[in-house]
């Protein structure tokens, strides 16, 4: 089943609300068949791996997570660059933006809320300050405040402050149904929220960063060069064999793709434009 193609329009709205109140929700952004198909690959990961819950207070204590998994395969290839999502990432940040990460996050039965936090708050600049990060929770299940959907408290990526790890805030949850995916300002302050039903809520968290942030999974050594080098351009420059702004991550002036696939190069760097 195909979804309806966001266009331009759409995605500055979204990009409105995101700078507005710090976060948007695209209902029916993704194929279903793509929803389903990633669900039932992360349980054979999960099986595989043998992922079980790690057991602190950030991670969970009845949350499976499986990290880098753009290592795990061509269908998780289609993630970072989905049209219907990237698009108002780029607004947020800029093209020049980064796969930060990409993990899997399942909430299990009688989990508790994860605690508030920042996606930015370990970053030490001032705040408030222009997006650094931008991310999103692809829904694989539907988000329900019974099952755990995202905590989120609008309006506070304006903030001056990141939330005191552990205390508690008031916060709404981010429902929404199954294809839907949550996108946030990095400043925002939010939570996993506490599954009190008998059923797993699972979702894909695709975070982004500004191309001159550090990722926060080292994509460069966690995935191998051959991987990357049949990558599709537009996911080698996300992955970090780009250049930002003619300068930073460049390798005695070329892009590191160019070194990658063994080409002459010749990308336009800033001191040829000045």
């Amino acid at each position: 089943m195909q979804t309806e193609v966001m266009d331009a329009a759409t995605a500055d709205e979204h990009a409105a609300r995101i700078d507005q109140d710090g976060y948007t929700i695209i209902e029916g952004a993704i194929e279903l068949d793509l929803i389903d198909a990633l669900a039932e690959d992360l349980e054979r990961l999960e099986r595989e791996k043998g992922v079980e819950p790690v057991g602190n207070s950030f991670e969970g204590a009845a949350t499976w997570r499986i990290y880098n998994l753009l290592a795990y395969g061509e269908l998780y290839e289609r993630i970072p660059v989905h049209p219907n999502v990237l698009p108002v990432v780029e607004r947020v940040l800029d093209r020049g933006c980064l796969v930060s990460s990409l993990s899997s996050i399942a909430i299990g039965p009688g989990e508790s809320a994860q605690p508030i936090h920042a996606d930015d708050q370990l970053i030490p600049i001032p705040k408030p300050h222009p997006a650094t990060v931008c991310n999103t929770m692809w829904a694989l299940t539907d988000f329900t405040e019974e099952n755990g959907a995202t905590r989120i408290i609008p309006g506070t990526h304006t903030a001056d402050r990141s939330p005191d790890y552990g205390a508690h805030y008031d916060s709404i949850p981010a429902e929404m149904p199954k294809g839907s995916v949550l996108v946030w300002h990095g400043s925002l302050w939010h939570g996993g929220g506490a599954n009190r039903t008998d059923r797993r809520r699972v979702g894909i968290a695709m975070n982004y960063c500004a191309g001159y942030i550090r990722q926060q999974e080292n994509q460069q050594l966690g995935l191998p060069r051959e991987l990357v080098a049949r990558f599709s351009p537009r996911l080698q420059e996300l992955v970090g064999y780009g250049i930002y702004r003619g300068l930073i991550g460049h390798i005695d002036k070329q892009r590191p793709a160019d070194l990658l696939l063994g080409d002459d190069g010749g990308g336009a760097m800033v001191w040829d434009a000045v």
